[in-house]
């Protein structure tokens, strides 16, 4: 595979809320969402860009980078990307932050088929020359009942790419007919070589009572699959939960002095 990309080095850094350190040599550009950069060296010069950047977006005309940028919206993303470049002398580095809790998984395209394929929202930063574009699934029943897992990005190149996602981050490599069944929410990622399916969930109490969804992600290999233990949208609905119901958690025993007790005084 020719060397399309250009090559960073790359650090990253904490535990639960992380950032990921690029390290530019002259010339050289990454590629991020707008609002992922958290601080830079001077000598890094910023442009926004229509579409990622990539030699598959160059190469294409007005049309093609329309079509291109407006994928990208279905997937969470916007029309425009920034691209930050070392005009200076010597390596520069630039910081790109995680957006909330969990974990930055470097990529390696090179080391990985050039492919991946990625939940929405989940891409923070790349080397210039990684295309980031779309996935739909090919079934009609994980199209209609996927959910998170139905459209998908399409992450491509040759060159160093990030993802990030909650809470912890597993990683497995699935052997040829390995089946590995996902809650739909916690699919981070996987190479080409995975098959993508949804199963519905048998048994009406399962569903019913079982605190689970309708639907789970089947994922057979060979390949890689990255699996997040939080996802964004359990997070968030835990939290929009809690602020819009009167805790009874406490019981009888303790009952409204157990809210003033931790600082709400509304009960």
């Amino acid at each position: 595979m020719a060397i399309n990309n250009h090559e960073i080095d790359y650090k990253i850094f904490g535990e639960e809320l992380q950032f990921v350190e690029v390290e530019l040599d002259p010339n050289e550009t990454a590629v991020a969402e707008s609002g992922a950069m958290m601080m830079m060296d001077d000598g890094i010069q910023m442009q926004t860009i229509f579409g990622d950047g990539s030699q598959q977006t160059q190469s294409s005309g007005l049309l093609g980078k329309l079509m291109s940028a407006g994928k990208r919206m279905l997937v969470g993303e916007s029309l425009f990307m920034t691209a930050f470049t070392n005009v200076g002398q010597g390596k520069k580095r630039i910081s790109f932050a995680a957006p909330y809790t969990g974990k930055i998984i470097p990529l390696d395209l090179s080391q990985l088929g050039g492919r991946i394929i990625a939940q929405k929202d989940a891409f923070l930063c790349a080397a210039k020359g990684v295309s980031i574009g779309i996935q739909f699934q090919r079934r009609l029943g994980t199209g209609i009942f996927g959910g998170e897992g139905f459209i998908m990005e399409k992450i491509e190149g040759d060159g160093m790419a990030f993802l990030h996602a909650g809470g912890y981050i597993v990683e497995k490599n699935l052997q040829p007919g390995e089946i590995l069944k996902v809650d739909t929410g916690c699919v981070v990622g996987y190479t080409s070589g995975v098959d993508f399916d949804i199963e519905f969930v048998r048994g009406i109490k399962n569903w019913m009572f079982g605190g689970e969804g309708l639907f789970f992600a089947i994922l057979r290999g060979p390949g890689k699959v990255w699996i997040q233990s939080l996802p964004i949208s359990r997070l968030a609905g835990r939290i929009v939960a809690y602020g819009t119901y009167k805790r009874k958690e406490e019981g009888s025993i303790l009952g409204g002095l157990g809210n003033l007790l931790d600082g709400d005084g509304n009960y």
